[in-house]
C-alpha cells in the first residue's frame, strides 16, 4: 500500500495560497456574489429550451466558438479576429498570464481588487504587486507606474468597475498608464452593463490594451461565458495555449441568441440600476455605516463597530452578503450585492432591526 507524503510534492508556491473564498451556504436571499436577482424573463427561458433541442450533445463544441464571435463583433463594430472565447473571464485572466509571464516575472493591481488576479498568479509561480489605493477607492498614474517601476512587472489588472469596492477609477490616469508602461494593461469590465463606461474606444489606438467582459453579471452565471477584446496578434497567442473546446456548445449557442434578444435582460439590468441608487441612499441613512458609491451591481459598506455580527445575524434571519474582513484595508466592510426590490426590502429592513 502506497503512503506518500502528498504535500512534499505540492509546489511551494501552491502551498502557500489561500484559496478564492466563495460561501455555499444555503439562504433565502443570496446577496453575496454579484449574480443577477432576476431569473431569465419567459421569452428568454423560451430560447434556451430551442438552443437546448438544437444542440448535438454527441458533438463536441465549435472550437473557434465562431457564432458567438461574429455576434460580439457585429456589438462592439469590432472584427471577430480580436474576440478570445473563455470559461469564464476567469480563465482568460490564466490564459493572459501564461503568455505574457514567465515565473518570477511581476502582475501588477491595486489593493483592494478582485482576488483572483493574485491567486492566479501566485499559483503560476509568478510575483503579485499590489498597489494601494487612496482613501476615495482611487489612483494616480504617477505613483502607481512609480511603485512598480523596480520591479519585472509584464501585466497589470485593472477591475473597472472595482471588485469589491464598487467603484470606476479615473479613466485619465488609467489612459495614463496605458499610455506610459511597456507592457500588458488588462481592463477587467465584467460590470460594464452597470456603469456604461469602457475603454473599448482606446483598442485601436493601443495594441497592449485588452478588454476583458463577462455574462456572469447580467444573468449567465451557471453558463460560465467570458470574452476579451486585444490586437489580433495576441488572440494568436491566445489560441495556441488555450484548451481544445474551452467553451461548451451551450454556452456558445446561447449566449449568441442571448445577444441577438438582449432587450429583455436590458430591463433587468434596468431595474438593478434603479435598485442601485435607491439601495445606496437608503443604506447612507444609517448612521452606523460608510457607505461607498458603486458603478457595479453591488454596494461596498463599513459598518460601526462590528460586521461580522451583523453579518451573522442577516444570515441567521435568511440573508446572505459578502464579508470582507479579512482585507486589512476592508475592516468592518460587508458587500451586498443588488436584488429585487423585496430582497433589498427585506435586506434593509433585517439591517435596521440588527442595527
Amino acid at each position: 500500500m502506497a503512503n506518500v507524503d502528498l504535500m512534499q510534492l505540492v509546489k511551494n508556491k501552491v502551498r502557500s495560497l489561500q484559496p478564492y473564498q466563495v460561501e455555499n451556504i444555503d439562504c433565502e436571499i443570496m446577496l453575496h456574489a454579484n449574480e443577477s436577482a432576476f431569473p431569465p424573463p419567459p421569452e428568454i427561458s423560451k430560447l434556451f429550451g430551442e438552443v437546448l433541442q438544437g444542440c448535438a450533445l454527441n458533438r463536441y463544441p465549435d472550437p473557434n466558438c465562431q457564432a458567438l464571435k461574429s455576434v460580439l463583433a457585429k456589438q462592439h463594430q469590432v472584427p471577430p479576429e480580436q474576440f478570445m472565447i473563455g470559461n469564464g473571464s476567469d480563465e482568460l485572466i490564466q490564459i493572459l498570464l501564461q503568455i505574457f509571464c514567465d515565473p518570477g516575472d511581476g502582475v501588477a493591481f491595486p489593493d483592494p481588487t478582485f482576488a483572483m488576479y493574485a491567486i492566479i498568479a501566485q499559483g503560476m509561480g509568478l510575483t503579485p504587486h499590489s498597489v494601494p489605493l487612496d482613501e476615495n477607492w482611487d489612483f494616480r498614474a504617477e505613483n502607481f507606474l512609480e511603485a512598480i517601476k523596480n520591479q519585472p512587472t509584464r501585466i497589470i489588472f485593472f477591475s473597472y468597475p472595482n471588485n469589491p469596492t464598487g467603484n470606476c477609477f479615473s479613466s485619465a490616469e488609467i489612459q495614463k498608464v496605458i499610455e506610459n508602461f511597456s507592457g500588458i494593461v488588462v481592463v477587467d469590465e465584467a460590470y460594464y452593463d452597470f456603469s456604461t463606461k469602457s475603454f473599448t474606444n482606446e483598442l485601436a489606438r493601443h495594441n497592449n490594451l485588452i478588454i476583458l467582459r463577462s455574462l456572469s453579471k447580467i444573468g449567465l452565471a451557471a453558463l460560465r461565458v467570458g470574452y476579451g477584446i486585444a490586437d489580433p496578434r495576441i488572440i494568436e497567442q491566445v489560441d495556441k495555449v488555450r484548451l481544445p473546446y474551452n467553451s461548451n456548445t451551450l454556452s456558445q449557442s446561447f449566449s449568441a441568441k442571448l445577444l441577438n434578444h438582449f432587450s429583455p435582460i436590458q430591463k433587468q439590468i434596468d431595474t438593478i440600476i434603479e435598485e442601485r441608487k435607491r439601495l445606496f441612499e437608503t443604506l447612507q441613512g444609517f448612521s452606523a455605516l460608510t457607505v461607498y458609491p458603486s458603478d457595479a451591481n453591488f454596494i461596498l459598506f463599513r459598518v460601526n463597530p462590528k460586521a461580522d455580527e451583523v453579518f451573522k445575524r442577516l444570515m441567521e434571519n435568511g440573508i446572505l452578503v459578502r464579508n470582507l474582513g479579512n482585507h486589512p484595508r476592508l475592516n468592518n466592510c460587508l458587500r451586498v450585492t443588488v436584488g429585487t426590490r423585496k430582497e433589498n426590502d427585506r435586506f434593509i429592513e433585517q439591517l435596521n432591526a440588527i442595527i
